[in-house]
């Protein structure tokens, strides 16, 4: 058992003070963002947003510097530009306004550069402010949504969604996870409608105005609006939720003190409250300590999948979590056998090429692999209590900076300075190196068989259910009545493992289980779904057409059109009448990747 040492209290250089992120276009090395103002009205009728932006900047190259190249995009029209130099004194007045000349460049498919050319450069360690006036309309950070798009029907809503490039469609700014500055914003709604951001205090001033201030560092992509007919309900002290309009594409997304969430999750029995605590545990994991580039995005995820099952062990107990985590790795096991295990992104650290925009790399590895490294890191110290402890000190060295895996894992080894002596980080085939840098199936899996008195007999039915013969007895033995979501989930998972089954076996699943097949639970209606296609089980495809039009997340929305598309011709064409049908009402990201999937294969 390896026990945690003293930490230290020098101030130590990171890796990540020289890490590339290729997914920006701008000159954050040459500036420091200090905080930056949003000053914006929401027009419903013309779909824009318009104002202007406030960057309080430092420049930091020791040379000084002549240009400032922020990131933007081509659905956001900048003005006019001006430079304000120096911050104003205490009660001083802002001082005067100086045009600044402005260009856009290319850069990649998801942004451009927005270069400002300065009248002289500015020196190093001066702070001056940059002031853009701009208007936004629709593009992939800011999505509007007509009334019918929405849960009330009657009033339109728009959102923003930052993560992981798409806040420079929001604002002109550093969007690299690798910068983190304060932000305030004023917002003008129309009349009836509510703003909401992610922000640590916000108050009306005026009928239609809001103001929002967050007074801790963040990254760009989570800062985050919304506008609706919003309902607000007390659910607890600490923590805000909005619920979304059915198309957002995630589960959830952890906008700090504000964190959007799928309407998914309302599935009236409380068996989705792991998504709340996965975005919760983003609090410490991705928005207090973060990844310095998307290269490194299993640092966000592999610790906040940890932390959220071990919340879950203390909540729900062992064997429940273990049971969710096996149907995690499950999925890894699904996108391993699509994408292929070499495919380079199925290591941790994915060399994301200039031009690659990084959702296209999202997958389940940074996930579910990177919860396993986390656990073998806590199974290397051996005891459970000295790495729980390891994980604040962590939270604690690194709090508001972004960090790379070298800068965590030196970190590791000074705690554990008796791991460190025993070179841990070079066991053959473990190695530290092959985790990060080497894609396949996780070197070491946690130990799941405290689940086992849930898995088998769902392991155990689903045999019974992929046999020529099937044994009605044995099947009506099994009382699945009595079963949490997460048993009938796994139960669906190796069902589909063993698909197709034997002619008319799906059907009579079906009659034998309505609850399953007749499921208003998301994650028991993709399970039904991909079953139904992969055994081609037309009579019940409408039911998948029918799920496709009822939400739009990504987690749910690709496995089903992957399935499609492997499956009959009557499958492909449901595939291609479902697109056209919802495309409208999907996030523009998610069509871009529904339009892949449907696209022959070499075009």
């Amino acid at each position: 058992m390896a026990s945690g040492g003293p930490r230290s209290r020098a101030p130590r250089a990171l890796h990540s003070a020289r890490a590339v992120d290729v997914a920006s276009a701008s000159s954050f090395r040459d500036f420091e963002m200090l905080h930056v103002h949003l000053d914006l009205r929401a027009d419903f009728g013309s779909r824009t947003l318009s104002g202007t932006a406030a960057l309080d900047l430092r420049c930091l190259a020791p040379a000084g510097a002549a240009e400032l190249r922020l990131d933007s995009h081509p659905s956001l029209e900048v003005t006019a530009a001006a430079l304000r130099r120096g911050p104003p004194g205490p009660g001083e007045p802002p001082g005067p306004e100086e045009p600044v000349r402005f260009h856009t460049r290319p850069f990649a498919r998801y942004g451009c550069a927005l270069c400002l050319s300065f009248p002289e450069p500015r020196p190093a360690g001066e702070r001056f402010q940059v002031l853009l006036t701009y208007r936004v309309g629709t593009g992939p950070a800011v999505c509007w949504l007509a009334p019918e798009q929405t849960a009330g029907k009657e009033k339109p809503f728009v959102y923003t969604q930052g993560q992981a490039v798409l806040n420079r469609a929001f604002f002109p700014c550093f969007d690299t996870p690798a910068v983190k500055y304060t932000y305030s914003a004023l917002i003008e709604v129309p009349d009836g409608f509510t703003a909401v951001m992610s922000a640590d205090t916000w108050e009306k001033r005026g009928p239609n105005t809001f103001f929002f201030q967050m007074c801790q560092p963040i990254p760009s992509y989570l800062v985050a609006l919304a506008i609706g007919d919003l309902v607000s309900a007390e659910v607890g002290p600490r923590y805000d939720l909005l619920f979304m309009p059915p198309s957002f594409p995630f589960g959830g997304m952890e906008n700090p003190c504000l964190t959007f969430v799928t309407p998914c999750l309302l599935a009236g029995d409380r068996s989705l409250a792991d998504v709340i605590i996965h975005e919760i545990s983003h609090s410490w994991f991705g928005n207090l300590v973060t990844n310095a580039n998307w290269g490194e995005f299993w640092l966000n995820e592999g610790f906040t999948m940890y932390a959220q099952r071990r919340i879950s062990t203390v909540l729900f107990g062992a064997a429940y979590t273990c049971l969710e985590a096996a149907t995690g790795r499950a999925l890894l096991r699904q996108h391993m056998d699509i994408a292929g295990e070499e495919n380079p992104l199925n290591r941790l650290r994915v060399v994301i090429e200039p031009g690659v925009d990084p959702d296209d790399t999202y997958n389940e590895t940074p996930y579910e692999k990177g919860f396993c490294f986390v656990s073998y890191l806590a199974h290397l110290v051996g005891d459970r209590d000295q790495f729980d402890k390891f994980l604040k000190a962590y939270v604690d060295e690194f709090k508001f900076q972004s960090i790379l895996a070298e800068d965590l894992l030196e970190f590791y080894l000074e705690r554990f300075p008796e791991l460190k002596a025993r070179h841990v980080d070079a066991i053959p085939g473990f190695e530290f190196d092959r985790w990060l840098n080497t894609p396949g199936w996780p070197p070491y899996l946690p130990d799941l068989s405290p689940g086992d008195a849930l898995m088998k007999p769902a392991e155990e039915l689903a045999q019974l259910w992929a046999t020529e013969e099937l044994d009605k007895k044995a099947i009506e033995a099994v009382a699945i009545s009595t079963w949490k979501t997460y048993q009938l989930v796994y139960f669906l998972d190796k069902i589909l493992q063993k698909s197709p089954l034997p002619p008319g076996n799906v059907k009579k699943l079906g009659d034998t289980y309505p609850t399953i097949s007749q499921a208003r639970n998301a994650e028991l209606r993709l399970r039904w779904g991909q079953i139904v296609l992969k055994n081609d089980h037309q009579e019940d495809f409408w039911k998948v057409r029918d799920f496709l039009q009822s939400q739009g997340k990504q987690k749910y929305t690709l496995p089903l059109y992957h399935a499609m598309m492997a499956g009959s011709e009557a499958a492909r064409t449901l595939a291609q009448e479902t697109f056209a049908a919802t495309a409208p009402q999907l996030h523009s990201n998610v069509v871009h990747y529904v339009q892949q999937v449907l696209a022959p294969k070499g075009t």
